[in-house]
């Protein structure tokens, strides 16, 4: 199950983020700004991937998740292909809003069936290893993406790109048995799904909950500068095709991706025994730590040393995500988990994806008559400092919240 859950966020994610690697050839076909392209890749993406959330979310909370899951990313592998044949801005706009669609009705449901197959004490780890698949999914989209496009062009890097997903989805929805709901949560807890708007009051009002979504959701942006704009600083600042940016690039997001999230997985869960305020306190400290080997490598005129800091950065970054998703299932009712996902990744993709992008393409703009081709790179890590030294402020009042809002009572009764 983890296995199949961990391919399809791969999936999702090379489908999302494929289209980062092919920036430079739809760029000078459509002849688009980098704003224009920032709106592609966040804004047409995360509009719709919000609205979606919410009631796949509702549903996951009281239906077969397994199956909404197949059905999510049969849909969007279809809009992914439908990228490949866009003939401008508008069109390419609603075939990633259909992309969209589809993602967003796939996470509820795979991080609350996590929830449901592992322990509180497997959680942590379990959740790094899912985390492996938005690297997977980084790397499988720049280097597959990158030969697709030499090979071919960007449209069939698309349409290729998107074929496997229907297979995976008949593989879940044949395979995957569903679990009981809430079997590993603390003894006592409510398992009846609240009204509405009675679910939305009590996630609001849930400070940790809150504040472990917001800290994702402001630190999350450096995660989408990086998986999105860093293929577009390479090909900027160093004399290499898109073949090989996405070679080199996505090798590097795998070798620095893999280890991160499993080691954040068990230094989580190492931590939390002796203190489950780590849960946002490593997120706080590795959000503002991943831009110091960031800035190294951006200011890099070396390709090898490029790559190398780049893979650091990134290492370092994902190693959080284990404490966030983790923490999350953790700070909700099991009735709710879905919607709670639903709810942070509204704010995910609205600060992190949308308006993230959007601000480095603007930045990016407004910068290239004083800083010519590296204003980009400036944009980028102008962005990712403010964000990390922000999440890092959100994680520590989270953590502050956990004694007086009885989270960390309800974890020593579980």
């Amino acid at each position: 199950m983890l296995a199949l859950l961990t391919l399809t966020s791969a999936f999702s994610v090379a489908d999302r983020l494929v289209f980062s690697i092919l920036i430079e050839d739809i760029k000078a076909e459509f002849r688009l700004s980098d704003f224009e392209l920032g709106l592609l890749g966040g804004l047409a993406f995360s509009l719709v991937y919000v609205l979606a959330g919410f009631p796949a979310a509702r549903l996951a909370d009281r239906s077969v998740r397994k199956n909404i899951v197949a059905a999510a990313i049969a849909f969007w592998s279809v809009m992914t292909a439908a990228c490949g044949m866009a003939a401008g801005f508008w069109t390419l706009f609603l075939a990633r809003t259909g992309v969209g669609v589809g993602e967003g009705c796939s996470g509820p449901s795979s991080q609350s069936l996590v929830a449901d197959f592992f322990t509180r004490g497997e959680l942590a780890k379990a959740m790094g290893f899912l985390t492996l698949g938005s690297t997977m999914g980084t790397a499988m989209g720049l280097v597959v993406g990158g030969q697709l496009a030499e090979w071919f062009d960007w449209r069939w890097a698309f349409i290729l790109m998107g074929l496997p997903g229907l297979l995976i989805g008949g593989a879940l929805y044949l395979t995957v048995r569903e679990p009981l709901r809430g079997r590993y949560a603390p003894e006592g807890t409510d398992m009846t799904q609240l009204p509405l708007g009675r679910t939305v009051a009590s996630l609001l009002t849930n400070r940790v909950f809150m504040g472990l979504a917001l800290g994702w959701a402001v630190q999350i942006m450096i995660g989408y500068a990086l998986a999105f704009w860093m293929a577009a600083v390479m090909l900027r600042q160093f004399p290499i095709s898109t073949g090989d940016v996405g070679l080199y690039l996505g090798f590097t997001f795998f070798l620095g991706g893999i280890p991160g999230p499993i080691l954040g997985g068990f230094v989580t869960h190492w931590l939390t025994l002796r203190d489950e305020r780590w849960r946002a306190w490593l997120p706080g400290a590795v959000s503002l730590g991943c831009v110091v080997p960031l800035a190294l490598s951006l200011t890099s005129e070396s390709f090898g040393a490029f790559l190398g800091w780049f893979g650091v950065a990134y290492a370092i970054y994902v190693a959080s995500q284990a404490g966030i998703l983790s923490g999350i299932q953790a700070a909700v009712e099991p009735a709710s988990r879905g919607f709670a996902v639903a709810i942070a990744l509204f704010f995910n993709n609205l600060v992190g994806q949308a308006l993230g992008l959007a601000v480095i393409g603007a930045a990016s703009d407004a910068l290239a008559p004083a800083y010519g081709t590296s204003a980009l790179a400036v944009a980028v890590f102008a962005v990712c400092l403010a964000s990390g030294l922000a999440s890092l402020a959100i994680f520590v009042w989270t953590a502050a919240q956990m004694g007086p809002s009885g989270y960390l009572e309800k974890m020593r009764k579980g």
